[in-house]
């Protein structure tokens, strides 16, 4: 099915080539080890080994790595006939976008005489960088090549610095788990792209865009892993001790409450009772994105319910009512609906965070006050901190709109190779398929009255 304006073997290749090029020229020349990861530097003082970062921070490291790779990527193959994109993809642009991050968040978040410091804590916020990057790929899954992809990460990586260093530095906002930074920004940064990106013979395509039974399996195993390491994702770099654990506390149980409103209200929205797996798969992680900011805060267990419990309500009724009407009204074609996993779910983490810091008090939080909010304890009321975070969303939403509307139209160009309206959520556009694809697509389509027959017996 590759034509020459789908064909990569020449702008695949050079794009792949300069860019990683150029990466490792810029980490020669401006990243090095931090104080924890430098042999003189670590061993110039005593202390046991075993204080080093590493030992507290790898283990939600390789969660959120795992998220990253298995957990995003899996969760994206239920398309029919694009799981070899989903995945591969997904590997593709993650490699390139954490070493970027690097670099982009080095920049901004303060250079140590001239060069950027990593460690293990940097390679969490790569991590999570790239996560923002892999939730707008969710937008425009199945529309676009690889080579548009790339340049979509260079613009987003940067943006995305940029939008974090305005809150996390200047406003001095919370969002430890990214309801804002990460989720919100990735999924309206998304929107915008494929809004811009609108192909109005999509519906030559809707053959392929949708799901088969092992295709929905696969992407099942991403929801499972997903749901099992969010904890350690919302976590990751909270301070150590209470922070960590209660923010990991937090999200196990608005995930768990989030599930069970998800099956609830797959099943009532149903005429006939029956569950979606679109709304199990994608729902049912609403609750981790919805507790991101106000994880760390005092939120309680019965409170973390509570907002699990209405995020999981809001992402399937986005699913099953709003979805189409973005399409029909705004032509906003979200292929994996990250409007109602991470959109919704986002801004609403973002109010929560807002609510639970304008109640914040040393009465609750004593002598933690200054893990969790610093700027009060220098003198910011807890209303001003209430107001700064809901600014934070503002900011958020601001530049992801702005920075996706204007890369959508960078992506618009036609030297990229994207795939013409006829052939969207195809993988041999660009990969080596098994088997020949005429005698693939008859094995689905082509079936005896006979065997029908026997396949309803």
């Amino acid at each position: 099915m590759t034509d020459s304006s789908t064909n990569m073997r020449l702008k695949l290749p050079v794009v792949c080539f300069i860019l990683e090029i150029i990466l490792i020229i810029l980490f020669g020349a401006l990243v090095e080890y931090d104080y924890e990861t430098d042999a003189r530097k670590w061993h110039n003082k005593t202390h046991s080994e075993y204080d080093n970062d590493f030992y507290y921070r790898y283990p939600s490291f390789q969660d959120v790595h795992v998220m990253i790779f298995i957990g995003f990527g899996f969760l994206m193959t239920f398309l029919q006939r694009y799981g070899f994109s989903s995945v591969g993809f997904n590997f593709l642009i993650a490699a390139f976008a954490l070493q970027w991050a690097t670099l982009m968040q080095g920049f901004f978040h303060g250079m140590h005489h001239g060069k950027i410091h990593v460690g293990v804590e940097s390679m969490i916020n790569a991590d999570f960088c790239t996560g923002s990057v892999l939730i707008s790929f969710g937008a425009v899954l199945g529309k676009t090549s690889p080579v548009q992809l790339l340049i979509m990460a260079i613009f987003e990586v940067t943006l995305f610095a940029v939008n974090e260093f305005v809150l996390l530095t200047i406003l001095g906002v919370k969002d430890a788990g990214g309801s804002m930074t990460i989720h919100t920004f990735g999924a309206y940064f998304g929107l915008m792209v494929t809004r811009v990106l609108y192909r109005p013979n999509l519906d030559k395509s809707k053959s392929r865009n949708c799901s088969v039974y092992h295709s929905d399996l696969f992407a099942m195993i991403g929801t499972i892993y997903l749901w099992m390491f969010w904890p350690s994702f919302n976590s990751a770099v909270t301070a150590h001790g209470d922070d960590q654990h209660r923010t990991a506390m937090n999200t196990y149980y608005s995930l768990a409450a989030c599930t069970l409103a998800s099956y609830g209200m797959s099943s009532l929205t149903a005429h006939d009772g029956k569950l979606d797996m679109v709304h199990i798969q994608n729902a049912a992680l609403a609750g981790g994105v919805a507790v991101g900011t106000a994880g760390e805060m005092m939120l309680t267990p019965f409170g973390s319910m509570i907002v699990g419990f209405l995020a999981g309500i809001i992402s399937v009724l986005g699913f099953k009512y709003l979805s189409p009407q973005l399409e029909s009204k705004l032509k906003i074609q979200d292929t994996c609906g990250v409007h109602n996993l991470h959109g919704m779910p986002g801004v609403l983490g973002a109010v929560v965070g807002a609510v639970t810091a304008a109640m914040a008090t040393f009465d609750i939080y004593g002598d933690g006050m200054d893990d969790v909010f610093p700027e009060i304890v220098k003198g910011r009321s807890a209303s001003t901190q209430a107001g700064l975070q809901a600014l934070g969303l503002a900011v958020t939403l601001g530049i992801a709109l702005l920075g996706g509307a204007l890369v959508g139209f960078v992506l618009k160009l036609p030297v990229f190779g994207a795939p013409p309206d006829t052939i969207c959520f195809e993988d041999s556009i660009y990969w080596e398929v098994p088997g020949e694809e005429e005698d693939h697509e008859a094995q689905l389509t082509d079936v005896r009255p006979e065997e029908a027959r026997k396949l309803n017996a």
